[in-house]
């Protein structure tokens, strides 16, 4: 709990057994009040993993992609009384100590959503993340706050916070179950004018840790163009794609 807001912690996993326990450790429990966690089906012990560490545990009995997978994980939160739910990947890729001032930054009244970005350090490089990737963020991220008229570091982190407001009037089931999901939920934040923070977060890439494919990142890049020029469609008044209804 954190300024009388009690948070919940929602962990959308796929393979993640080898990691999850360091996830978990680092996590800060004077703050985090539950931990969910969301298994895509994994073909590896993650459920028996979440399950030893005493975290409870919804699994999907066949994989429904990343974004199906969040879709779980909110629907799930929107159940219990937390005030702020927090998406952090068991992966260990997003420093996990970072949940106590995302969720102050909420908890204060200051912010609805708060994003760990990548990229406000400027050391995303030095941290691993690939030249191929790097630029591909930047310039879709570029292209994304010219059309939507805003001034985000990055629209692809997937380290967030959320208030409870935010996620309830999101309608996500909308949204993609794959990893689009994110670029939708945050394009729609925007036009909603919900207030979007971002704190720097440091970048970790290391063999354990999740990654999508070059061919599914070039999928994923198609889909956030598309996103984009949706929303600008829509801050026009031209036309409201049907994520964004």
């Amino acid at each position: 709990m954190i300024l009388k807001k009690r948070v919940l912690v929602v962990m959308p996993a796929y393979r993640a057994a080898k990691t999850l326990a360091r996830t978990i450790a680092d996590l800060p429990r004077d703050v985090v009040d539950d931990i969910l966690l969301v298994d895509d089906a994994s073909t590896d012990d993650t459920v028996a993993e979440a399950k030893r560490l005493g975290v409870r545990v919804v699994a999907h009995a066949k994989n429904r992609g990343y974004g199906g997978n969040q879709k779980t994980c909110y629907a799930e939160a929107l159940k219990t009384d937390a005030d702020i739910i927090v998406m952090v990947h068991p992966d260990y890729q997003y420093e996990p100590k970072l949940v106590t001032p995302m969720c102050g930054m909420i908890a204060s009244g200051v912010y609805d959503v708060v994003l760990g970005s990548r990229i406000l350090s400027g050391q995303a490089r030095a941290g691993g993340m690939p030249l191929w990737k790097y630029l591909a963020n930047r310039g879709l991220t570029l292209f994304e706050n010219i059309l939507l008229g805003a001034k985000l570091s990055e629209y692809h982190t997937g380290y967030r916070a959320y208030s409870r407001e935010a996620i309830e009037g999101m309608q996500f089931e909308h949204f993609s179950d794959d990893f689009v999901f994110d670029n939708q939920f945050l394009v729609k934040a925007v036009l909603r004018k919900l207030r979007v923070g971002e704190i720097s977060c440091p970048t970790k890439y290391f063999a354990d840790a999740s990654s999508i494919s070059f061919q599914r990142s070039v999928r994923y890049g198609m889909g956030v163009v598309v996103c984009a020029c949706a929303g600008a469609l829509s801050r026009l008044g031209l036309w409201r794609a049907p994520f964004l209804r």
